[in-house]
């Protein structure tokens, strides 16, 4: 089966490579700029991090429309940068300096005096078949060197995307890992009386704005999950019948069932090159793990005992999975050879852990802590040593890494509904993420490419 849905408005959207153009060719890159030292620079542990002040001025811009566009576009990297937790942007109110002309270097006192350590600074122009122009520097205030410097040619309506982009320049350079900005999250949203909700599954970028709605509600929802690979989607949909797992394509609106399986399945999720799609299949009063081959359709059985085994997700190079299973009494998670074979226990804290789901930089395993009458999202290594928990309450759940790692997020039953938050690796800086109601079940995609 495979039938199209029929969006408001194109979800294509061009490739990075599409955007950029040369930066040295364009004289974005000054010189010295590729050998300075950062003297601005954040230092990212696992402990209490001060947040670099940073000052992201509007951009230059040659008409009023135009100019709208270049206060949006730093408006964007303000928020985004902030939101990280690792940055901590200027009011604009305590500007001495108005930056009218990138090309020249900025007055540097006058952002020392208001304790600036980066300075950005940008540009949007209008050119002559239609398209933006925006260009960016990032300057280190202490030392006079500009850090980075690019170019991007694009159609008005991805100003933000083109915001995005350039905090993960910004956030790379300062930090010396990559960034998430340029990112979207697959959740699932909400409406309605709670005995009679409506689930509809939803796209929106990682910071909450443009939420496209991807299924119209007739049919009950559940745990979407991007692939690693592809602009893809798998999720269940329980409609008439069995649930049914399907693949959806995010830029061609097209959604095919992935297979017929007797009984339940539950919790389907990419393998990282996208080819498979691994899940739990219900038998009787037990469920084990199958993986399908997309191409082949071939299903291939991973556990068989007599538990629950739920939840799989590989590690990023494929080689293994985590899972939740309670064959030891009480639902815990293991990791076993992503072929199949024997199974190690790594949680051995009170209470039970569920929704396991690795890293994508394959160092932590994030989980759902259940104990003591609190919902817990956590993470623990691998091997299932340091384990740590993030946040707690009466209700959380469904934790999703950040591309590159560095944020989880996930979902809260609180007043009425759900919401969801984010929240460092570290525990530090808990935020609700902008929904347009109720929100559940959040999946982040990768960097798009």
């Amino acid at each position: 089966m495979t039938d199209r849905i029929e969006m408001p408005f194109s979800l294509i959207r061009p490739s990075r490579r599409q955007f950029i153009a040369g930066a040295a060719a364009a004289g974005l890159i000054l010189p010295g700029a590729r050998d300075a030292f950062a003297q601005a620079r954040v230092q990212i542990t696992e402990g209490n991090v001060a947040p670099l002040p940073i000052a992201i001025p509007n951009f230059v811009a040659g008409t009023p429309a135009d100019n709208e566009v270049g206060n949006g576009v730093a408006q964007v990297i303000t928020n985004n940068l902030k939101r990280s937790g690792l940055f901590a942007p200027i009011d604009q109110a305590a500007f001495i300096e108005k930056v009218t002309n990138i090309d020249t270097p900025p007055q540097f006192q006058n952002w020392k005096t208001v304790n600036a350590q980066a300075l950005v600074t940008g540009r949007m122009t209008r050119q002559s078949d239609g398209r933006l122009k925006a260009e960016f520097r990032l300057w280190d205030v202490a030392t006079g060197q500009q850090l980075a410097g690019q170019q991007y040619f694009t159609s008005p309506e991805y100003w933000r995307r083109i915001a995005h982009i350039i905090s993960d320049q910004i956030y790379e350079r300062l930090t010396g890992e990559k960034g998430y900005f340029d990112s979207r999250v697959v959740f699932v949203d909400e409406s309605g009386p709670k005995e009679r909700r409506v689930k509809r599954l939803a796209l929106m970028d990682q910071d909450g704005a443009n939420v496209r709605y991807l299924t119209r509600g007739a049919d009950l929802v559940l745990t979407p999950r991007f692939s690693p690979s592809t602009q893809e989607i798998t999720y269940m949909e329980f409609g008439q019948g069995d649930p049914k797992v399907y693949l959806f394509n995010i830029e061609t609106g097209q959604r095919e069932i992935v297979g017929n399986f007797p009984g339940m399945s539950f919790s389907p999720r990419f393998s990282p090159d996208g080819q498979r799609v691994i899940m739990s299949l219900q038998q009787g009063g037990n469920s084990n793990l199958f993986v399908m081959d997309l191409r082949s359709k071939s299903t291939t059985r991973l556990t068989n005992t007599p538990a629950i085994d739920t939840s799989p997700s590989y590690a990023p190079d494929g080689s293994r999975i985590c899972f939740e299973s309670d064959r030891g009494g009480k639902p815990q998670i293991y990791v076993m050879p992503a072929a199949g074979g024997q199974a190690q226990r790594i949680s051995f804290g009170e209470g039970s852990y569920s929704t396991p789901v690795w890293s994508p930089r394959g160092d932590y395993i994030a989980f759902t802590k259940q104990g003591g009458g609190q919902f817990s999202i956590g993470i623990m290594k691998t091997d299932g040593s340091g384990e740590r928990l993030l946040t707690s309450g009466y209700h959380n759940e469904g934790p999703t890494f950040a591309p590159n790692g560095r944020v989880v997020m996930f979902f809260r039953e609180q007043g009425g509904g759900p919401s969801l938050y984010s929240i460092d690796v570290s525990g530090r800086n808990e935020l609700k993420v902008p929904t347009p109601g109720f929100a559940s079940d959040p999946a982040w995609s990768p960097l798009l490419s």
